[in-house]
């Protein structure tokens, strides 16, 4: 009796390991993991310039700002800037406009040296550049010259930038 218990549980035992391997099957297959870049291009941001508060203007007011843009890599861009809102303005002589439309004459540059006028006009007076992929900064470069200093008040201007690609 004993050996046909034995018997029962080895050939059980067999049994069961056979059937354990024979039904395990597999199927596989593959699928494509793809993503299409095009050429493109954003403005990140774009700093308020201040020339902060003075009397009168006798000599050259200087600020700056930076203009923030991501483009694809290897992307050819161009960053320009209008002659923004004040009456009259061109890319030389912009004008923020004060109490009683009072204006205060002032230019923008790509340069520290404030001698490259920066206006916009691709190929002629823009900031030109390739794309990286990763953020690129940009300084403009501000100046109010000595002028017949206008009524006292809160003098504004607002400058459009466009970014061609």
């Amino acid at each position: 009796m004993k050996s046909n218990c034995t018997l029962f549980y080895t050939t059980f035992s067999m049994l069961v390991l056979l059937a354990g391997t024979t039904s395990a099957q597999t199927s596989s297959s593959q699928f494509n993991v793809q993503m299409t870049i095009t050429s493109d291009c954003q403005i990140t941001s774009a700093g308020n310039m201040d020339f902060g508060s003075t009397g009168v203007i006798g000599s050259n007011k200087d600020a700056t700002s930076a203009i923030v843009v991501q483009c694809t890599s290897g992307t050819a861009y161009n960053i320009g800037l209008d002659t923004g809102r004040g009456v009259g303005a061109t890319v030389t002589t912009r004008y923020m406009t004060g109490p009683a439309t009072a204006k205060l004459g002032y230019s923008l540059f790509t340069d520290t040296g404030r001698t490259t006028t920066w206006g916009n006009t691709v190929s002629t007076n823009t900031m030109s550049a390739t794309g990286t992929g990763s953020t690129q900064s940009y300084t403009v470069y501000g100046r109010v010259p000595p002028q017949a200093t206008p009524a006292p008040g809160a003098y504004t201007d607002i400058v459009a930038v466009t970014l061609t690609y």
